[in-house]
């Protein structure tokens, strides 16, 4: 895969960043979101390849735009596949929460997992921790294979788990074997990269989330060196029905990162509220400041990306 595409698709999130930064504490999940798809939508189709949303808004019944199996792009060059959520945490930016941010993750054509809308169970850990987790283990089996592998003591470690009701006994489990623990409304593909940054503070992601979520999080772990687990925890028979559609009849089997993103992967995020992740938009008279991440696998790099948009000169896409 090129690595021009990488700057053409950190484009794409600063666009759809720029739209729905506009409604950050306004109240609007529905407004913000549809800012962002528009945007990147826009964005996407401005770029010469042949690409198909595999992780997307939802099914083409379910979504206008961006919905699994789009076509985007020009149409000319290479077929690539999209990991995308244009606006990660949409409750977060419409309540002006932190850590909502602008994402897509890009592989060549088959090389992601197609993961039904439903649950995902999840464990992600960064690059000192690597072959340490198993999904198939308890909680506190983990947590002690981690410490172990980190050389720390258990209650050094900060578990970062969804602030859902479905987690109770995780939490209690967790705060029995003597971790701390960070409790956050929204963002687990932040979270999942968070564990493979020393500064964050964070040494593991736990519990149960969006399954594309677990797709796009596991491209962007590939590209700086941790690991993660994904078990499809599906609500209903109708996920299940949902899931069988797209060719995963297995519902216990336990994905490795190798599995749910395969190949050589890109993963760019720009930020559209403040994060620990990365800054939000900041805007000034007539512009605004962005701030993105870019990744890719096959080199190991990673760009931090500040950028400054003037407004009167952006060309119309």
């Amino acid at each position: 895969m090129d690595r021009n595409f990488a700057m053409e698709f950190v484009r794409v999130t600063e666009m759809a960043a720029l739209a729905a930064a506009r409604f950050m504490g306004r109240g609007d999940e529905k407004a913000a979101d549809q800012a962002a798809v528009d945007a990147m939508r826009r964005m996407l189709n401005s770029i010469q390849f042949n690409g198909t949303v595999v992780i997307g808004e939802g099914e083409r019944d379910e979504a206008p735009m961006l919905y699994i199996g789009e076509k985007v792009g020009t149409g000319q060059g290479p077929r690539l596949d999209l990991a995308l959520d244009p606006l990660e945490g949409t409750t977060l930016c419409a309540n002006g929460g932190v850590n909502s941010i602008a994402v897509i993750a890009i592989a060549e054509e088959g090389q992601f997992l197609h993961a039904p809308d439903t649950y995902m169970d999840k464990i992600a850990v960064g690059p000192d921790a690597v072959g340490a987790i198993d999904l198939n283990a308890t909680p506190t089996q983990n947590l002690k294979e981690i410490a172990k592998a980190k050389k720390k003591h258990l209650e050094d470690m900060t578990v970062i788990i969804l602030d859902r009701p479905r987690h109770k006994s995780l939490i209690e489990e967790v705060r029995r074997a003597g971790c701390r623990i960070w409790l956050i409304g929204d963002g687990d593909v932040s979270a999942a990269i968070a564990t493979c940054k020393p500064d964050s503070g964070v040494d593991v992601l736990m519990g149960t989330g969006g399954a594309p979520e677990g797709v796009i999080a596991a491209a962007a772990l590939r590209c700086v060196g941790g690991d993660f687990q994904g078990r499809l925890n599906a609500r209903n028979t109708d996920e299940v029905a949902r899931a069988a559609k797209m060719g995963i009849t297995d519902m216990k089997r336990v994905y490795g990162i190798n599995e749910l993103a395969k190949g050589n992967v890109m993963f760019c995020a720009t930020g559209v509220t403040q994060g620990t992740f990365l800054p939000g938009v900041r805007y000034f008279s007539g512009g605004a400041h962005t701030s993105s991440m870019v990744m890719r696998s096959e080199s190991g790099t990673t760009r931090h990306i500040e950028a400054q948009h003037h407004f009167d000169r952006k060309p119309r896409i």
